[in-house]
């Protein structure tokens, strides 16, 4: 065996599944023994508190359908980044939570660059080149980045595992038809609907240059694809169709539009010098970059895009051709509204919209980057390296060019703000790279019969991860686990009225809620901790506080607009509807992690009041006159109008009430039909019962709950029930029950 094969094939996938973990472990040493956590931005004020929820849920024996805590009440199953049917997910719901989350990042970290090992393997047959595409995908900015969103770190974890999967199905038997579903069922429950949309858009390009190839029956191909989509939504049918039905009850609508956070027009030079043109200003200590605040960081390493770059210039086939493509195409949409194309095919194609901050698109590009430098080192190997030497030279040098020009753009033409210092010290880092990176790729292009030779490829692996880990401040800081101690606010505030659900809500002012979106501490624990104490975000879930905004992907319109109204303008201030709204704490005036008490907040539910229907372009005008009193008067539809027989305030009350997560119970005695008004958000999945005997759920005051009731002493009930879940779960059990029993028949006649 020559030295070539010998330093390729040490790379075995157990060796390199040991040596990524080893990486992993040195870059979070404290976080795999426990002694720090993750917490800064989304993972401390969504991602953590949510699982926290959910785990909360679980040990109670519900499914969380529905959380009472955030926005006066908001859908929890069908967001879908909330991962309530993720199987993985059973990692932090059985283990200590404040270890268990951050681990199941890091085990997903893992996961995703094995995965990418492995696709690496098949399409190139180098197993040196496969150890590192799976150390860049698991080892760059993005990736890391996304630690913050256990959602998004597992779905991406998925990618190379489907992509590879459901490749494999278009050539092998049945075995590989039924993994391949079940690999993309598993990124599907993960949650993270970007990532799933471009994983199947790649799949759908490589389907169609299979097929224009003629490289695999073309008979075969035309079931197989639709095939397996039909299969993966079958078995995801539980978690997808209440996506989509709040999808079409949410603020999504089809004008729906966001072209923030695009990627800076001058954004591909963060692929060169990752702190050009930004700042750790009001970001916890995490550099960002100025004009996009999505990600942290896409920087691959100097090493991983010499090596694309190398691929895209001198393509060696044609899936080659297709990956630098499509990664080229990323990148012009990730321009976003630099660019005129984005734009104007976002009008075309309206289901564009759903793709939030083009930026996104940097997705693809991570997710291609190491697949194309794996097709460059493989063709290192043979007669290839030397064709090979003189474009390496040139591409090495237009990059050391590049960083050179702009650090002098940096210190000739700064930003206001700009740290010119930190940006020239990691240039010239970051160029320390490239000439480490040199040397070792001059190595495995001439194939020294010498020692170093065999070490070269573990030399260029080490290379890539360092530069990843040193190319910008830490992106995921990490505290003592101490800081999500369950009722930690609670404890500090000591509010009196304390908000407790069924009892009254906390209400973070619109100007406290602008001052906690822009601003932050730069200690990561005590940025953490202010917000906490403001409950900001959905750290109120850690304290079992309610209250009346929250941090959702998706709420129902009508609870969007009337958040609206609520948080439009920093000096938005409505009393009557925090009357409503059963308000006990407000934040002060001073700091946002003091608060204040309201006396004359309303119960949450309240009985009684006279009926006004009012057209839905109208209701937010009629709500915020200085006349409108919520004890007194109901805004309803004009559409309800024929379901309501009360015309005038009526002498009721309400005797008793119970708030749980998925129900509401109340007794009310009226001597008349009276109207029941629930100060909590209205959405289709709730059921009215009075007696045990269904009624009409009306919409009140723009986007809260009503109920009609006869006269006398009566027992109301409000139970969520999501049919979109009922039907969707046992479309998804017998899809599971047929894959499962068709992938053991094929296992036992393969051993037959």
């Amino acid at each position: 065996m020559n030295e070539t094969a010998r330093a390729s094939n040490w790379f075995t996938p157990m060796r390199f599944g040991i040596l990524l973990a080893l990486m992993i472990c040195a870059a979070f040493p404290q976080v795999i023994l426990g002694l720090q956590t993750f917490v800064i931005r989304d993972y401390g004020f969504f991602a953590y508190p949510l699982a926290h929820f959910q785990k909360e849920a679980f040990w109670h024996g519900q499914i969380p359908f529905w959380d009472p805590y955030n926005y006066c009440g908001a859908p929890f199953l069908a967001q879908w980044n909330t991962m309530p049917l993720y199987p993985g997910a059973l990692i932090y719901l059985l283990l200590p939570l404040n270890w268990s989350l951050s681990f199941f990042c890091l085990f997903h970290l893992w996961f995703g660059g094995l995965g990418m090992y492995f696709l690496a393997r098949r399409w190139t047959g180098n197993n040196f080149a496969a150890a590192f595409a799976g150390t860049v995908f698991s080892f760059n900015g993005l990736s890391l980045n996304l630690l913050m969103w256990p959602s998004h770190t597992a779905t991406f974890a998925w990618m190379p595992w489907v992509v590879l999967a459901v490749e494999a199905a278009w050539s092998r038997g049945p075995r590989a038809i039924f993994l391949a579903a079940m690999a993309g069922a598993m990124q599907m429950l993960a949650g993270g609907p970007e990532i799933i949309f471009f994983t199947w858009l790649l799949l759908l390009v490589l389907w169609i240059q299979q097929w224009v190839s003629g490289s695999l029956p073309r008979i075969k191909l035309l079931w197989i694809f639709p095939f397996l989509v039909a299969t993966v939504i079958v078995l995801t049918a539980a978690q997808l169709l209440p996506f989509l039905d709040l999808v079409a009850h949410s603020e999504r609508h089809g004008s729906f539009a966001d072209l923030r956070w695009s990627m800076p027009a001058w954004g591909w030079a963060n692929y060169l010098v990752p702190m050009f043109f930004g700042d750790t200003w009001n970001m916890g200590g995490v550099f960002f970059q100025y004009g996009q605040l999505w990600t942290s960081s896409y920087y691959l390493g100097l090493g991983a895009l010499w090596l694309a770059l190398l691929a895209i210039l001198k393509p060696g086939g044609n899936r080659v051709r297709l990956l630098s493509l499509v990664a080229i195409i990323a990148f012009v949409f990730a321009l976003g509204e630099n660019t005129f194309i984005y734009p104007a095919l976002r009008s075309i194609f309206p289901p564009l919209s759903l793709v939030t901050y083009p930026v996104k698109y940097v997705l693809l590009i991570t997710f291609i980057a190491p697949l194309l430098a794996a097709f460059t080192l493989a063709g290192f190997d043979g007669d290839g390296g030397k064709k090979l030497e003189k474009w390496t030279a040139v591409v090495g040098v237009v990059l050391a060019a590049l960083i050179g020009g702009i650090l002098f753009w940096a210190i000739r033409y700064p930003f206001p703000g700009d740290n010119t210092h930190a940006t020239v010290l990691n240039g010239l880092s970051r160029a320390a790279f490239l000439v480490v990176t040199a040397v070792i790729v001059i190595v495995l292009l001439r194939k020294s019969r010498s020692g170093y030779y065999l070490i070269a490829p573990l030399a260029l692996i080490f290379v890539a991860w360092l530069d990843v880990l040193t190319h910008e401040p830490e992106q995921n800081p990490t505290v003592p686990p101490t800081v999500y101690q369950s009722d930690l606010a609670r404890q500090k505030l000591a509010m009196l009225p304390q908000p407790d659900l069924g009892g009254s809500r906390a209400m973070m002012s619109s100007m406290a809620f602008y001052d906690f979106d822009h601003s932050a501490v730069s200690n990561p624990q005590n940025n953490f901790l202010v917000g906490r104490l403001a409950f900001g975000a959905n750290a109120n879930l850690l304290d079992g506080v309610p209250k009346v905004d929250g941090f959702f992907s998706l709420i129902p319109r009508e609870c969007d607009d009337f958040q609206s109204l609520l948080y439009g303008a920093t000096n938005a201030d409505y009393p009557v509807l925090d009357e409503f709204m059963g308000v006990s704490q407000v934040t002060a005036r001073d700091q946002i992690y003091h608060w204040q008490a309201r006396t004359n907040y309303m119960p949450l539910i309240t009985a009684g009041q006279k009926p006004v229907f009012v057209d839905d372009a109208d209701v937010q005008r009629a709500m915020t006159q200085p006349d409108f009193n919520a004890q007194r008067v109901v805004f309803l539809p004009l559409e309800d109008k024929a379901l309501v027989t009360i015309t005038n305030q009526t002498n009721a009350r309400v005797l008793s009430s119970r708030f749980e997560t998925q129900g509401v119970e109340a007794e009310v005695e009226a001597n008349q039909p009276s109207l029941v008004v629930v100060s909590q958000t209205y959405y289709h999945d709730w059921r009215a019962f009075v007696d045990g005997a269904p009624t009409p759920l009306l919409r009140a005051n723009e986007a809260f709950q009503a109920i009609q009731v006869p006269s006398g002493k009566h027992e109301v009930r409000l139970i969520y029930v999501d049919k979109a879940f009922q039907a969707g779960a046992v479309i998804s059990i017998c899809g599971w029950g047929i894959c499962l029993a068709g992938l053991a028949m094929t296992m036992r006649g393969r051993k037959k």
